[in-house]
């Protein structure tokens, strides 16, 4: 890993751009479980169907009930963010990288530090009205719904959905061409935690190595790996406070 590092760290330090694109692998580090892993979220005692927007639109309380007990599987007390957060936060600080673009919902790059976030899916600390477009924190409104009132709604009577994308709806478009530019633009792409086998966000390699450095670090193998300039077979909360040390040196 040692040469591959270094060799990351130059391309680095040359580049103009530096991007990166994080999937449910940074979050699992967290404590967050996985949705379609072995023991996934949707392998144990949820359905992916029941979370679609035509679920939502046709039985908002049935919904929230089981909104509020996936949320409740998944973030609990102990989660908070991990050190390949923590060493990407430093990198924006430090001016090594331009943005995360990031596939979780979790909302955790924010709560480490990182200022450019591109949330493709949302962030589940968050409800909007679907009608009046007013965004909530999420958990007083999980509380409300655990007190029984379902569906909440929004003060001009509205109904709140969390501020994710629900199956059965697009990412929304204004994110994703702004997540499109910056990989377009990046003369390094660092894929960190992500299988890359989920459009659309696994065309963005495609554009981040265009004429760049693709730097992919996950356990498991991806689609885009016969591309990738350097390759990481190794933990992501080892391998990013690596990198920062050697950028640091």
């Amino acid at each position: 890993m040692n040469e591959a590092l270094d060799r990351l760290v130059s391309a680095v330090r040359d580049a103009d751009s530096t991007v990166a694109l994080t999937g449910a692998g940074v979050s699992t580090a967290s404590g967050v479980p996985d949705f379609r892993g072995e023991d996934g979220i949707w392998n144990a005692e949820f359905d992916p169907a029941d979370f679609r927007i035509e679920r939502f639109l046709s039985d908002p309380a049935g919904f929230w009930e089981d909104r509020v007990k996936l949320h409740e599987a998944m973030f609990g007390p102990e989660i908070e963010p991990n050190a390949a957060h923590e060493a990407l936060a430093t990198m924006e600080s430090r001016g090594w990288l331009d943005a995360v673009i990031t596939q979780n919902t979790d909302g955790l790059h924010g709560e480490a530090g990182s200022r450019e976030v591109f949330e493709l899916h949302g962030n589940a600390g968050r409800v909007v009205c679907i009608d009046c477009g007013r965004k909530l924190d999420a958990e007083p409104v999980r509380e409300r719904v655990r007190d029984g009132e379902r569906p909440p709604r929004c003060d001009c009577g509205g109904l709140l959905k969390p501020d994710v994308v629900l199956f059965g709806e697009s990412l929304p478009e204004a994110i994703f061409a702004e997540a499109r530019r910056l990989a377009d633009e990046s003369d390094v792409f660092l894929a960190v935690g992500s299988s890359l086998a989920v459009e659309p966000a696994a065309s963005l390699p495609k554009a981040g190595a265009r004429d760049g450095v693709l730097a992919i670090c996950n356990f498991d193998p991806t689609p885009h790996d016969n591309r990738a300039d350097l390759l990481f077979r190794e933990d992501v909360t080892e391998t990013l406070p690596a990198l920062v040390v050697r950028l640091d040196a």
